[in-house]
């Protein structure tokens, strides 16, 4: 087999924004199918991806899967773990949007049914390819750092009104909240870099009142390996603080400012357009150095093309997955104990 075709299950911004777009990318993948009962959302997938299926539940998808070689579920959190095992069952390869699983259990539970299926499985946990990030990575391993220290990230925005989406005025029990949001990706990229954790704290706060779950967290971390890892998600932040600040034992490394994939994914953009993909300009690459003798220092190209492109090389080459699913398990623990700090006594 040469190409996959692929089912993407739910096309809100998930499925239409990033999935299918980056699959549609990689040459040995093609979006064969799409999972939707939206009409409009149905006439979006069928212009965006001529002689591509529509059906519109994923029953009816996995009630007859033949011609699929791999399910992706874009849907919403809570739906994340059942989707995921009737896929499964159907025989199918799984790539599943982050959150993983509602908890670190059903997270262990989807392991153990992959590995019982002999199928593969893997998380969408694309912020490992931002630019920033891929910078950051380089920056350590380089030694231009020295020993990190403290790490400092934060994914924060001004939306003092909610968009009334189910992200923000769901429940948490359901995988709404930015911790579960934005802190899927900031937990999975400081144990990406520094290991495990020994010590969670972590402060919780509904700010604004029509939501329900958290939209302003804090999560402080612990890692084994000594580093202190700083996180911030908020949905209420008027002056928006430094993507990262890393502090090491030779110097710091701050930068400002969103990797650009996501909002040329909105705008339309596809990589492989003959453009430049996922680079940053100049006079926005982040700071390396000691206070009064700083430097910028080039970013790295963003590349969430390369996740799919390492679904396709697991899957036809035997490659490791691109995600290892039992780290997204222990992004959830460490979510779970983060929720658990955060009670009142």
């Amino acid at each position: 087999m040469s190409s996959l075709e692929v089912a993407v299950v739910g096309y809100g911004l998930a499925g239409s924004v990033f999935h299918a777009p980056l699959i549609a990318a990689e040459p040995r993948l093609r979006v064969a199918a799409v999972v939707t009962s939206s009409p409009e959302r149905a006439e979006q997938a069928r212009r965006e991806h001529p002689g591509v299926r529509v059906v519109s539940t994923a029953d009816e998808l996995f009630a007859d899967p033949s011609g699929i070689d791999l399910a992706v579920i874009a849907t919403p959190n809570r739906t994340h773990s059942a989707l995921a095992r009737q896929a499964l069952a159907a025989g199918l390869p799984v790539v599943v949007d982050k959150p993983f699983a509602l908890t670190a259990a059903e997270g262990e539970e989807l392991i153990a049914a992959a590995e019982a299926a002999g199928r593969m499985l893997t998380v969408f946990q694309n912020r490992r390819w931002d630019s920033d990030f891929r910078t950051l990575r380089r920056l350590i391993d380089d030694g231009s750092l020295g020993a990190v220290r403290r790490f400092e990230s934060r994914f924060e925005r001004w939306r003092p009104v909610s968009k009334g989406g189910w992200r923000e005025v769901g429940a948490a029990e359901e995988g709404a909240g930015i911790l579960y949001d934005l802190g899927s990706h900031l937990v999975d990229q400081a144990l990406h870099l520094f290991g495990p954790v020994t010590e969670v704290y972590c402060e919780l706060d509904a700010r604004r009142a029509e939501v329900r779950a958290d939209d302003d967290a804090f999560v402080a971390l612990t890692h084994a390996s000594g580093v202190r890892s700083h996180l911030w998600m908020s949905a209420v932040a008027p002056q928006l603080g430094p993507r990262f600040r890393v502090l090491g034992s030779e110097s710091g490394y701050v930068a400002y400012g969103l990797d650009p994939q996501e909002d040329a994914l909105r705008a339309g953009r596809r990589p492989g357009d003959g453009t430049p993909w996922g680079t940053v300009e100049p006079e926005h690459w982040g700071l390396l150095g000691v206070d009064g003798d700083t430097r910028r220092v080039p970013s790295e190209p963003g590349d969430y093309p390369a996740f799919y492109a390492g679904v396709a090389a697991a899957l036809l080459d035997g490659a490791p997955v691109p995600v290892d699913p039992r780290d997204a398990v222990a992004a959830l623990r460490v979510l779970e104990r983060a929720r658990a700090a955060a009670r009142p006594a």
